[in-house]
């Protein structure tokens, strides 16, 4: 079997790269090195090359987009119509027919040079809402091969897609798929709903039958490269590297609270920021003893929206700062550049608070590497948005409605004042959590579903949600004090066990985190 990667963007890695550890990319990379495979997508440029570079097992294939491309299928249909509308944002959707005729038309430009790639046993993994229709491009040439689709972002419910014009026949291309991940459960649900409400499907349990083709939904929630970033974050008290050393510097015995996005309108930046000054104006005696840190690198800058978002951060942040302000303590930083992820791993670990509250996200990762930065002898706590999916799985965290900045104000005021015992029960539980569904576990148990080949035995299924007891709850500990297993850095006989099982991944055809719809 070799495995074909396709997303929207592709960079090829130099040779004597060395990979940074965690993200998307290098645990698609690992799995093409380990089966052999071709990576295919745009290459961010715009022009007319197409090229194929060969590195080690993997072959990159990638092709340019040419200026009339890029703005109907990347800055057009995709970012200002597909993205608003998947993250519940109707009043900033706009709909072009010609950026919709030019996204079609990239994918189908997309497929006929995917389809000459492609050799009879292939296993085909398709990435990110720009290719939806690509499957069913590659299947009008002829490619029978198994297709798969992971959908990163939120997928929202019929009545929302509803209002994008030619939602219904963009939805019925879903149908060329044999199996199709999604974040959560929820995302699982309005999926199913869209196809059964929007194009007239029928619904057998997680199966969707359209026409002569039966499709799977199945929840395969995102996980980070936990025992990595966690290195990072503990090389980071050692080694502190330039901006987090004159951080600690300025800060020096206050308390920091931490945020870091894309600046993106999904983000909830703004909202952020006034819920923190909110925070501070209920609680005097907190000023000058807290200071909140906003890492907010641009993204999408030649979209009116996104420049718009740009300069209202800056807005908000400037009226606090001089509303709340002293000479010598500033209340809010917001830093629009990127970090490394050494970097931002020393952030994660010196913010007492870590601030994630987008108005939606699929998963968000961020929550994810936050846990898992923290000194287990004296973690942070971290706050966040029931609308992004972290939240079905990190119910041990402070979980808000980021729409209500009185409430985030509070759960900052609890998080800063929450005893150690507390944090420390809340940190081992959600470090068992990302710890049992990290990157490996993700990758493996998808490519179970999709090939129907098992790639590991002996896993333990991972708890839905934290905080509640199962059976499976159980089997776990009980592995894990066989295995001698237990949180990073945590060395008394009380401490909590963590799943020494998280690299193997069940049977794809276990419940586990599929959602049976009846």
């Amino acid at each position: 079997m070799r495995l074909v990667v396709v997303s929207n963007r592709v960079t090829i890695p130099d040779r004597h790269e060395k990979a940074t550890a965690g993200g998307l990319a290098v645990a698609l990379r690992e799995a093409l090195e380990k089966y052999g495979g071709l990576w295919f997508g745009w290459s961010g440029a715009v022009g007319e090359d197409t090229r194929q570079v060969q590195r080690g097992n993997v072959t990159y294939a990638v092709t340019d987009l040419t200026e009339a491309e890029r703005q109907s299928y990347y800055l057009g249909f995709s970012n200002r119509a597909l993205w608003p509308i998947m993250h519940y944002r109707l009043g900033l959707t706009e709909f072009q027919r010609s950026d919709y005729m030019g996204y079609l038309g990239v994918n189908r430009r997309f497929a006929r040079a995917l389809a000459g790639l492609i050799q009879p046993d292939d296993v085909i993994w398709i990435h990110d809402y720009h290719l939806i229709p690509l499957a069913a491009e590659l299947r009008r040439r002829g490619v029978t091969n198994r297709i798969g689709y992971f959908h990163h972002i939120p997928w929202p419910s019929a009545d929302v897609l509803g209002a994008l014009p030619f939602s219904a026949t963009l939805v019925r291309t879903l149908a060329a798929y044999d199996l199709i991940g999604m974040q959560t459960e929820l995302d699982v649900r309005n999926l199913i709903g869209g196809l059964v409400d929007l194009c007239g499907a029928r619904q057998e349990g997680r199966r969707v039958r359209l026409g002569a083709r039966e499709t799977l939904m199945q929840a395969f929630p995102i996980g980070i490269d936990v025992e990595a970033f966690r290195r990072l974050a503990a090389a980071s008290v050692r080694r502190a590297v330039t901006p987090l050393r004159a951080t600690r510097e300025s800060l020096g015995e206050r308390k920091l609270v931490i945020g870091v996005d894309r600046l993106d309108y999904s983000k909830g930046i703004v909202q952020r920021l006034e819920a923190f000054g909110q925070f501070l104006r209920s609680h005097p005696e907190q000023r000058g003893n807290v200071s909140l840190l906003q890492i907010a690198p641009p993204s999408r800058s030649d979209v009116p929206e996104y420049a718009e978002l740009d300069r209202m951060s800056d807005e908000v942040a400037g009226r606090l700062n001089a509303q709340l302000g002293e000479f010598d303590w500033t209340p809010i930083r917001v830093v629009k550049k990127a970090y490394s992820r050494t970097a931002l791993a020393g952030f994660y670990r010196r913010a007492q608070v870590g601030l994630v509250t987008p108005m939606r996200d699929g998963m968000n990762l961020v929550a994810k590497e936050y846990v898992a930065a923290q000194d287990p002898a004296d973690p942070g706590v971290l706050v966040l948005s029931r609308f992004a999916g972290a939240a079905q799985q990190m119910g041990e965290a402070l979980i808000v409605n980021p729409y209500d900045t009185h409430e985030v104000a509070e759960a900052i005021r609890t998080a800063l004042a929450m005893p150690k015992s507390e944090r420390i029960r809340r940190f081992e539980q959600l470090y068992h959590v990302i710890e049992t569904t990290d990157i490996d576990w993700w990758r493996r148990r998808y490519l179970e579903a999709l090939t129907g080949v098992p790639l590991s035995t002996g896993a333990v299924e991972p708890p839905r949600k934290t905080g509640t007891r199962t059976k499976g709850d159980s089997a776990t500990r009980r592995a894990s004090r066989a295995k001698g297993a237990a949180v990073p850095g945590r060395t008394d006989t009380k401490s909590r066990a963590v799943a020494a099982g998280h690299k193997a991944s069940p049977h794809p055809g276990d419940a586990g985190h599929s959602t049976p719809v009846r």
